[in-house]
């Protein structure tokens, strides 16, 4: 990039979707998804995500929110979509979105939602500048405003 230019991308460029099954070595003695596995995967689609939107690579700077909603049975589809919900100066936090499918039942369930900050870097994984994020439909403008109240929320906390 440039310094004179400023590219800006729309939250759908950034947009990345992943498919995991849930296999026995996934699962807890309940026949549940284990929620670190489940942390695992929100964090390689939202890392995905980031990277996608700023053509580098990406790191974790902190997970700001993760909601367990439901339990995720073994044999369950996971779907989880990540996309850039907000850039700041040199981080930008990314939300992701699990749905868990069961195909047998033909029943989908919102399970997850997540919220990371991730910074992207250099060669010499020095922070730099990301492109700017444009929101366009009204819930990528609703996540855009939310996503300034949990950075600021994060901050003050420090």
């Amino acid at each position: 990039m440039n310094g004179s230019q400023v590219i800006k991308k729309s939250v759908k460029e950034s947009v990345v979707t992943m498919t995991e099954l849930v296999l026995p070595h996934h699962t807890n003695q309940l026949g549940n998804l284990l929620g670190g596995q489940l942390m695992h995967w929100i964090d390689i689609c939202a890392a995905l995500a980031s990277s996608k939107h700023s053509q580098r690579v990406c790191v974790t700077a902190s997970v700001d929110n993760i909601e367990f909603h439901h339990p995720i049975k073994l044999g369950s589809v996971v779907t989880l979509i990540a996309s850039v919900n907000r850039v700041f100066n040199t981080s930008m936090e990314v939300g992701v979105k699990v749905i868990t499918e069961n195909y047998i039942e033909g029943k989908k369930v919102h399970t997850n939602s997540a919220y990371l900050t991730f910074v992207a870097v250099d060669k010499d994984v020095k922070p730099v500048k990301s492109f700017e994020i444009i929101p366009e439909s009204d819930e990528e403008k609703r996540r855009y405003k939310e996503a300034l109240e949990r950075r600021e929320t994060r901050l003050n906390s420090r």
